[in-house]
Parts: C-alpha cells; sequence; structure tokens
C-alpha cells in the first residue's frame, strides 16, 4: 500500500515545539491582561447551526463558511445545504450566546473568549483558514454607558505593553462623526454613508489617489470638491492629548448626530487619560471607520509604530444591539478583536519575537542503568519544588545526552555519578552559560529555583 504524503493544506499555522511555546505565551499574555480587567471567559462550539451563523444570507461571509456534514449524510446523497457550519468568527457565536442564556448573566455582561475560529481564505502568504481570535466585549441590557468605550484601550495598552513588541498606537475615531460629516454634505442616504466609509477605511491601504478616484468615479460620483473635502477631514491625525482636543473643538458644529459623534469621543478621551493609558499611545484617525457596518459608534484600530506595513494588529467598535438576530431585548455593546495567529506569524516574520525556552527546566542524565531508581527520585525531588523536569530513561553516551537538551531547549543538565552518590552531592551543568558547578543534594532545589529566577529575570 503506498505511503500517503503527509501534508497540511494551506492557511492554517503548525509550530515547532519551542515556536508553540512562544504562541501560548502571548495567549497567556493576553488572557492575563483580560482578567485584570475583570472579564470572564466563555466558550462556545466550534461548529454551530447554519441558520444561526448565517443569519443573512448570501454575500462574502458565506462564501467563506466551512459547512460540517457527517458521513452518514454524505451516504444519503443529500444535496442541500448542510445543517451545521464552523464558526466564522467569535463575534456572532456571542450575539447567539447572550440571547440564550440572557436571563442566567449579569448585565453589563463582561466576556472574553480565545478560541479557533474558520474561513476559507484564499491561500496566500500570511492569511489563515484556522487562526486564534482572542475577542473582549463588554454588553449591557437596553443601554451601556460610553466609558465602557474607554474602557477598551486601557485594556489594549495593558495587552500589548506587556507583549514587548514596539511602541505602539491606539487609533479611534467615532463613526457618528463621520455618517455627521457626510450628511454636511448632502450624503444622506445610509447605504451611501456606509459604503463612503468603507472606501475611507482603505485610505491608510490603499492611499490618497485611490480613494480619491473612487469618490469620484462610478458608483459614488462625488463632485471633486466634495470629495476632496472628505479627504482633508478624514487626514485628520493628533500628536498628544491636547492636540486631539483642540482638533475636535476645530471641527466645530454640524448635524446633531455628528455633535453627538464629538461629545463622545471628546468623553472617551478624557477617560483614556483618567485610566492612566500614556498620550504617547492613544490618538484620533478620522480615516478609521471599519468595514463591518454593525459598528455604530466609538471604533478602534491599533498599528505599530515601526512596522506599519504590518497593518491594524487589533480591531473593534461599539455596535447597538448585538443580538438583535435571535432577541428582542435590546443589547448594546462594545469590544475588540485580537488576531492572534495572524499576529504571531506577522511579528515572527518581522523578528519582533524570539523562539522561546523549554518549557522543561532540567534534564536528569543516566550514568549507570543500575542507579535509575536514584534518577527518578531526584526527578521527583525537583518536580515537587516545581521545576518541570525530564529522565532520561534509555541511557546512551552522556556527550549524545547533553546534546540532546541543548537541542530541545533545556537548560540545566543534572549528572549523578557514583562520585556525587558518594559525596551526597549533584553536578548541576548550564549549557547556556557553558558553566558547571556541584550543590549538595540537599540545596539542589532551592539553588536551581534562584538559577532559574535570576535568567528569567535577565532574560538570559
Amino acid at each position: 500500500m503506498p505511503l500517503t504524503q503527509a501534508r497540511t493544506m494551506p492557511g492554517v499555522m503548525e509550530l515547532l515545539p519551542l515556536d508553540q511555546i512562544a504562541f501560548a505565551e502571548m495567549l497567556d499574555t493576553i488572557r492575563r491582561n483580560y482578567e485584570r480587567f475583570g472579564f470572564l471567559p466563555i466558550e462556545t462550539p466550534a461548529i454551530e447551526y447554519s441558520d444561526v451563523l448565517l443569519t443573512k444570507s448570501g454575500g462574502e461571509t458565506e462564501r467563506q463558511v466551512y459547512f460540517v456534514q457527517s458521513t452518514g449524510a454524505l451516504e444519503k446523497g443529500e444535496d442541500k445545504r448542510p445543517e451545521l457550519a464552523l464558526r466564522f468568527d467569535l463575534t456572532v457565536p456571542l450575539a447567539r450566546y447572550v440571547a440564550e442564556h440572557e436571563h442566567d448573566l449579569s448585565f453589563p455582561f463582561r466576556r472574553y473568549q480565545m478560541q479557533r475560529v474558520y474561513r476559507g481564505e484564499r491561500a496566500q502568504r500570511g492569511r489563515f483558514r484556522e487562526f486564534y481570535q482572542c475577542d473582549i466585549d463588554v454588553i449591557g441590557k437596553d443601554e451601556l454607558s460610553i466609558r465602557y468605550d474607554a474602557e477598551i484601550p486601557a485594556v489594549i495598552y495593558s495587552v500589548f505593553r506587556d507583549l514587548s513588541i514596539g511602541p505602539f498606537t491606539i487609533w479611534l475615531n467615532n463613526r457618528k462623526v463621520m455618517r455627521g460629516f457626510f450628511e454636511g454634505l448632502g450624503i444622506t442616504d445610509t447605504e451611501r454613508q456606509a459604503l463612503a466609509l468603507r472606501e475611507v477605511d482603505k485610505l491608510d491601504k490603499r492611499g490618497v489617489d485611490y480613494v480619491r478616484d473612487t469618490l469620484t468615479g462610478e458608483g459614488f460620483g462625488l463632485s471633486t470638491e466634495a470629495a476632496k473635502k472628505i479627504l482633508d477631514f478624514v487626514q485628520i491625525r493628533s500628536h498628544g492629548h491636547a492636540d486631539a482636543l483642540a482638533k475636535l473643538e476645530a471641527l466645530g458644529q454640524g448635524s446633531e448626530v455628528f455633535n453627538q459623534g464629538i461629545a463622545e469621543l471628546r468623553e472617551v478621551l478624557t477617560m483614556i487619560r483618567a485610566l492612566g493609558v500614556p498620550e504617547t499611545h492613544y490618538a484620533i484617525n478620522l480615516s478609521i471607520a471599519r468595514g463591518l457596518d454593525y459598528y455604530t459608534g466609538t471604533v478602534y484600530e491599533t498599528t505599530l509604530n515601526d512596522h506599519p506595513q504590518i497593518g491594524s494588529i487589533c480591531s473593534g467598535g461599539r455596535y447597538e444591539n448585538l443580538a438583535s438576530n435571535y432577541t428582542k431585548s435590546k443589547l448594546p455593546g462594545v469590544g475588540i478583536s485580537i488576531g492572534a495567529t495572524r499576529l504571531f506569524w506577522q511579528l515572527r516574520e518581522a523578528k519582533l519575537i524570539d523562539t522561546a525556552q523549554s518549557t522543561v527546566k532540567v534534564l536528569v542524565t543516566q550514568m549507570d542503568e543500575a542507579q535509575l531508581p536514584a534518577y527518578l527520585e531526584l526527578a521527583t525531588q525537583l518536580r515537587n519544588g516545581g521545576i518541570a523536569t525530564e529522565v532520561v530513561l534509555d541511557g546512551g553516551k552522556l556527550g549524545k545526552q547533553f546534546k540532546y537538551a541543548d537541542r530541545a531547549g533545556i537548560r540545566f543538565v543534572v549528572v549523578l555519578g557514583s562520585d556525587e552518590i558518594a559525596k551526597g552531592t549533584v553536578t548541576v551543568k548550564d549549557l547556556r552559560k557553558e558553566d558547571q558547578f556541584e550543590v549538595p543534594r540537599a540545596e539542589l532545589v532551592r539553588t536551581l529555583r534562584v538559577e532559574l529566577e535570576q535568567a528569567e529575570a535577565m532574560k538570559i
């Protein structure tokens, strides 16, 4: 029987162990910060009913959904749309979750969710079909204060500060400001506004000329003067807290929705500062619109200052009614999403993230098979002391055991030979420093803890 070629489909990220550890550490950092701000974890099934996921038929989303069909259904020759599908984001499952458990939840409901999602993306470099999303949302019942919109950037700042990936900026805007500005230009049709917002959102990616040509071209047909006013408006950026407030003030007054958006943005900026986010890390950017139409107010995007080519590493915003397709209750909310898989891949490509150290800290070598019980006892002593330890169970030359530890990323190797057993000591070799020392058996755990703590503190 011929062998099947071992391969993975395009668009998945499969990592070697040390990279997997680094990815897990990223997820742990994100989770720790979400919990620090009082968000509670939930998980939803990877598979949902198709009619729940696809509440609006057709469109780009449905063309990217993976349907799930059992072998039994295939054998029956069923050709209708499958009953089940893989989730394509975490927002739709959240909407279903809140609607289903509405009477058991406390509002405002603060949840975080870190799970894989699935999309039929076209295979290309850096695009993933299976990837982790790390979301937070605050859901209100009937209403939700604008102050929660300011808390979200504080969480974002905390996450990316702890990830230590260099300087970054949290960009803010409010779609009410954009809508009100369009109204002032005579663009009052909501669908036309939404289309214009999508084009404006492409400004940083596609450039001024592209957006201008689109707005004045077929489909929009705006005058050159109107397009110029829009482009001048959306290129407004702030530099510092006082400058952000001054630029909002300079926009003056407009329609009711415009004035409401300015007031909300001003309050959010004031609260962000009160939450301790340094003014070097947030700014207004009036081109940020977010492509999804359900955003109604505050919107966010986060970029790395020194690596703009990476694009947004975190985005989100305010929406008026999360679960309108599943419940008559009004459930406004605000949230953000970090695409952790894509972020990790991008950071690794940009050499902003290093391969992690092994979670195994110590390898106990085997000098003499007859002494295996002593080696196992020593390993148990280390594990009981909270040190992750592996034991060589099948022997071999000592040099080969050392090479194994080095290749596996294990920093400390412990040698317990006949001389050490006679003296009640253990020899410890630090493969990173290429140094070794002898320590009394009773002091081994304490000594290694000190060594590990120093190595962690000095990042060596």
